[in-house]
């Protein structure tokens, strides 16, 4: 890119990434008095886990805060990116200003995809916040059962892979790192891209049992939007490194009200928007194959569950007091602010880890 060009390039990501914060900021204690108004927070805390028994170690926790600190903190930061990219978009088309169709980062080729998994996810979550809030549904108590929400994602992750394959003509997955291909090389897979794109989207959304402490998720996912935004930029996508930062910008918003003592939580209105869109932007940033290493916290995450289920179910006894392995070292005794400025720190390492890995040449 031309010096010029560079230099807005910079100034979008980054003037996006203050306004959708700064938006962001002053909307929340809105939204914070609102949630706290209808009473939008569990009547109970969760007592059984995801294998069906007693989840006492959980509760004993939890059973405190789940009930008095509302959820559904993540409308806060899909509908502030939301506003500010349509509000964008219209200037730009109604005065025809040549800055503000620069500025502009609504665009079928980088956005419309992310966007798209952002906000149907994003509603999916808040549907599932509403049903558990009011007690209705079977699953753990309220809210949407497991394969409902399986399902779900998996319809949204084949529509995406659909977008992906047909409408943007993606078929290949970069390798990094190969043998005697310092710089890696592309597979072609054909359109066995959208099988890929729907287990990856399930893989992410797998991801939000991240969302545990206060300011954990927020931490975590704003290390790995930031290292896609990098990611984006360096392969002149702007437009979609201005959507990532932009929802960096939101998160560092939400976390001033999340981080301890919350005055909400994210809830699956955020989870799953923001899970679901990590996979698109993956895919987008032809990335797929260092998101383990960027996400390497959800990965983390994930993998404590399925090795205590895999245990109980093999050696009939636990690995941890208590899964997803924030919750272990929360029964250890260590104190929760501890647990997540030290995995916000592993986190930012391993996407910095994982960008280098990706741009390496």
């Amino acid at each position: 890119m031309e010096k010029f060009d560079f230099a807005f390039a910079v100034v979008k990501v980054l003037f996006f990434s203050g306004v959708t914060a700064t938006l962001s900021l002053a909307f929340a204690p809105i939204l914070i008095k609102f949630l706290n108004k209808i009473k939008f927070w569990k009547k109970k805390a969760r007592e059984s886990a995801i294998s069906g028994e007693k989840a006492e170690i959980f509760y004993s926790l939890h059973k405190e805060r789940e009930v008095s600190v509302p959820r559904g903190g993540g409308l806060l930061i899909w509908s502030s990116l939301v506003f500010v990219i349509f509000l964008t978009f219209i200037l730009a088309k109604i005065t025809g200003i040549w800055w503000l169709e620069k500025l502009n980062f609504l665009s079928r080729k980088e956005t419309w995809l992310p966007l798209f998994a952002l906000v149907s996810a994003s509603i999916i979550g808040l549907i599932d916040d509403i049903l558990v809030v009011f007690g209705k549904g079977k699953y753990l108590g309220g809210g949407m059962s497991f394969w409902r929400r399986f399902l779900i994602i998996s319809l949204i992750g084949l529509i995406g892979g659909w977008w992906f394959y047909y409408k943007l003509g993606w078929n290949q997955v970069h390798i990094p790192l190969l043998f005697n291909f310092p710089a890696g090389i592309d597979i072609n897979i054909g359109p066995w891209i959208i099988l890929l794109f729907v287990i990856v989207t399930l893989a992410c959304w797998a991801g939000g049992i991240v969302d545990g402490l206060d300011g954990l998720a927020g931490g975590v996912f704003a290390s790995i939007f930031g290292a896609f935004s990098i990611l984006a930029f360096s392969q002149g996508k702007i437009d979609l490194a201005t959507f990532c930062g932009s929802i960096v910008g939101a998160l560092f918003a939400f976390l001033w009200y999340n981080i301890p003592p919350a005055r909400f939580y994210m809830g699956e209105t955020g989870v799953m928007g923001l899970t679901v869109t990590i996979a698109v932007v993956s895919f987008l940033t032809d990335s797929v194959l260092v998101l383990p290493i960027i996400g390497g916290i959800l990965v983390i995450e994930v993998g404590s569950v399925i090795l205590q289920l895999l245990s109980k179910k093999i050696r009939k006894k636990k690995i941890w007091l208590s899964t997803p392995i924030h919750h272990h070292l929360e029964a250890k005794g260590w104190p929760p602010y501890q647990i997540v400025m030290r995995f916000w720190v592993l986190s930012f390492v391993f996407a910095i880890l994982g960008v280098a890995i990706r741009l390496l040449r």
